[in-house]
């Protein structure tokens, strides 16, 4: 490991030394921030396989009932009904802290459902009234599901970098001044020894 290029006095091994203190406290404060990070990083990236799955397989059972109703309906009829919203929703969307990260919130504040279906019902077969509805009731879902993900990808990026520094620290820089006070305290301990024998010599130099 390459030492520092710095003068070895006295002064420069003590800046050095509070250097070193501070980069050890910082990599303990990194390490364990990083520690804690992927812990809720694993229970966050669960909920949303969890809820993921559960999505997929939703989505899966409509898209078989509006299959079904699409075969069964005339194409244009089936187009005009589904192209009809039958509920309008605001959302709140700010943001939350996950260890010093700003990750989405969405709420859904305010959801107006319209009354009955936006078609009559001699129009459209019964498969399409049950794609309606479980469509208008996944969309809490799918809102908590673009959430998480995001959530995920911000919280991966953050253990990315956080990691990066934390090895920068640990293999770098902290070897690094570790190297550079040896070299010092050597070169101090050496001028020291240098200085005795030249104070000895001139000591008996004196006495004869």
């Amino acid at each position: 490991m390459s030492r520092l290029n710095v003068n070895p006095t006295r002064m420069e091994l003590k800046k050095l030394k509070a250097r070193l203190s501070t980069a050890v406290r910082g990599h303990k404060l990194l390490k364990d921030k990083s520690d804690e990070m992927i812990r809720r990083f694993t229970v966050i990236i669960r909920e949303d396989k969890a809820l993921r799955d559960e999505v997929e397989e939703e989505l899966s059972e409509v898209m078989r009932q509006f299959s079904v109703a699409r075969s069964v309906t005339p194409s244009y009829s089936a187009e005009t009904a589904f192209s009809m919203p039958t509920v309008a929703v605001r959302a709140d969307c700010t943001v939350k802290s996950i260890m010093g990260v700003d990750v989405p919130d969405v709420k859904l504040v305010e959801e107006r459902r319209a009354d009955g279906l936006p078609y009559a019902y001699s129009e459209i077969t019964s498969e399409a009234d049950y794609s309606v509805k479980k469509v208008s009731a996944l969309l809490p879902k799918l809102i908590k599901l673009a959430e998480t993900e995001k959530a995920v990808r911000l919280l991966a990026d953050e253990i990315e970098r956080n990691k990066r520094r934390v090895n920068a620290l640990e293999y770098i820089m902290i070897p690094q001044l570790e190297e550079t006070i040896k070299y010092i305290r050597d070169k101090l301990d050496e001028n020291e020894r240098a200085a005795i024998v030249r104070l000895m010599k001139v000591k008996s130099m004196a006495k004869n």
